[in-house]
């Protein structure tokens, strides 16, 4: 399907309205008017691009800004913004190559962190023997804050069990948590209280932040060395206008958590559950198992997001609730789900 306008709430095809809940964007940044003047501002000022390196001997503020805003949301010492989340993990991870004998990873992890010869986590759903064998070696631990299918954060306790030989670095991908979850949307990074030499968070901006571009957080030793990459250093830098923005928009940011965390809710008040759908009120997605509740939805003007990862993979069907969503528009969605649901 292709749309002529950004889908926000309402998404128009062939000239017909629906009520949209899908996308990414969780806050409703994208069409928020008092958003998009910050945006508007700060390409004034700083143009549409920058396409210099950020090593060369010009400098730009906004860089300060935002990636000392990015640092205190997500509670680091340090963070970097580059163009996009899927460059901040591969740079993480060229970096961590020559740093580690071991990956493993946890879960179906997003494409942005897989790296060859990464071994699972859980072996028939006990901890790999690998992990809790005694020979001294560096390892990173990959997984999603949220993993695929799931509404609550990774439960990350198995850190305990791996054995103290074992020095771990953890790679966190917060694309789909980073805004959302924490307290403001400040992720799950600072709230990681497990015995690990580094955590290294990954995350897209252009989901609940809703600009451009990608951020990596660590301590400030390991965020030094992302920037003396050659893949870093070549680069141009994530839109300053959008790094700018980040830091002008904090304000912004903890409104549109706070008017997501009341529709959620809401939700939670009016859904009547069953084992057709999974949802936490925490989280705005609402996984669907049945094939038959999606084509009822779109046979009330419902349009929800449906996709597959990959090419042999089942279609992946969720409702995305968002913070521009309003209390007539979920009495609709929830109206439909109770109605299916009633009949099981």
């Amino acid at each position: 399907m292709i749309v002529e306008k950004f889908p926000d709430r309402i998404i128009e095809i062939d000239q017909k309205q629906y009520l949209y809940f899908g996308g990414t964007a969780y806050l409703g940044l994208p069409t928020n008017a008092t958003f998009q003047d910050l945006v508007v501002q700060n390409i004034l000022k700083w143009g549409t691009t920058y396409g210099s390196s950020r090593t060369a001997n010009i400098k730009l503020s906004a860089y300060n800004a935002g990636e000392k805003f990015l640092a205190k949301h997500i509670g680091s010492e340090d963070t970097v913004t580059v163009s996009s989340g899927m460059l901040a993990g591969k740079l993480v991870l060229e970096k961590l190559k020559k740093q580690t004998d071991t990956f493993f990873h946890l879960n179906e992890i997003h494409s942005a962190i897989q790296i060859e010869n990464s071994l699972p986590v859980f072996i028939n759903e006990k901890l790999n023997d690998r992990l809790l064998d005694s020979k001294p070696e560096k390892i990173v631990i990959l997984t999603d804050g949220v993993p695929s299918f799931q509404t609550n954060p990774v439960d990350l306790s198995f850190l305990k069990e791996i054995s103290n030989q074992k020095e771990i670095t953890l790679v966190i991908d917060e694309s789909h948590s980073l805004g959302i979850v924490g307290e403001n949307g400040s992720g799950i990074y600072a709230t990681i209280p497990f015995p690990i030499k580094r955590k290294i968070l990954v995350s897209s901006l252009g989901k609940a932040f809703g600009l451009t571009g990608g951020v990596i957080a660590s301590n400030s030793k390991f965020i030094n060395e992302i920037k003396e990459i050659e893949t870093f250093t070549s680069a141009a830098g994530m839109n300053p206008a959008f790094v700018q923005t980040l830091s002008d928009a904090s304000e912004i940011y903890k409104i549109q958590h706070q008017k997501l965390l009341d529709n959620l809710i809401y939700i939670d008040s009016i859904l009547v559950r069953n084992e057709n759908i999974k949802f936490d009120n925490s989280y705005p997605l609402i996984y669907l198992l049945s094939k038959e509740l999606v084509d009822n939805l779109k046979n009330e003007d419902i349009i929800i997001a449906s996709f597959k990862y990959t090419k042999e993979a089942e279609p992946l069907n969720r409702i995305v609730i968002t913070a521009n969503h309003t209390k007539e528009d979920l009495d609709k969605l929830v109206g439909v789900l109770n109605d299916f649901n009633s009949r099981f």
